[in-house]
């Protein structure tokens, strides 16, 4: 056990000695655009409510809204918070712009709760609808005929396709042809009378046949 404490507190591992050059690092750079930020967002609120001859207020104000830009791309502050920022910008300019009556006679707009869903619900379903329709220009309508035509003759080749199946199938399904009952009744009267004319033959012959052999 040491004797004497630890006089070292800082990080000790590898990557706890990168992480403070990183920040270091992230520090030298990103410092000077956040005070640059601050700065001209503070020379744009003075050039509003003291204005003189060498500061342009509306200048000083779009290179204030600019730095913070800025700063809010490359990671210097948080987007929310420079979108924060601008609008008290603006909002203090205009006011210091218009006069301190005017700036307080200022009613903001309510709607209900009810209201906005239905507004919302609205503009979703006309999104939707804008969607659904495609580009309203040359070649979007170019673009919207060539696929109707496209689908078109896809339908008739299919159409087509399936015509030849169809009489295949239904010559299948028709009922066989029934034989002709002609044939099938001279076959068996044909019988008969070769039948009936046979022993009328053989009696004839056979009666000359024994009379000669009596004489």
């Amino acid at each position: 056990m040491a004797k004497t404490p630890r006089k070292w507190t800082g990080a000790r591992s590898p990557s706890g000695l990168k992480r403070v050059r990183s920040s270091e690092r992230r520090h030298a750079i990103l410092g000077p655009r956040r005070a640059t930020a601050k700065t001209l967002v503070k020379t744009a609120l003075t050039a509003a409510t003291a204005p003189s001859a060498d500061v342009d207020p509306q200048v000083a104000l779009t290179e204030a809204i600019s730095a913070l830009d800025r700063a809010a791309k490359v990671g210097a502050i948080h987007p929310n918070a420079a979108a924060r920022r601008k609008s008290r910008l603006v909002r203090k300019v205009n006011a210091a712009g218009v006069g301190a009556g005017a700036a307080g006679s200022h009613v903001a707009k309510t709607i209900g709760r009810a209201a906005a869903q239905k507004a919302a619900k609205a503009r979703i379903a006309a999104s939707k609808a804008d969607k659904a329709k495609g580009a309203q220009t040359a070649a979007g309508k170019a673009r919207a005929a060539l696929s109707k035509s496209a689908r078109a003759e896809a339908a008739a080749a299919a159409a087509a396709a399936k015509a030849p199946r169809a009489a295949k199938a239904t010559a299948a399904k028709a009922p066989p042809k029934a034989k002709p009952a002609v044939k099938a009744s001279a076959k068996p009267a044909a019988k008969a009378t070769a039948k009936a004319t046979a022993p009328k033959a053989s009696a004839v012959t056979k009666a000359p046949a024994k009379k000669a052999a009596k004489a």
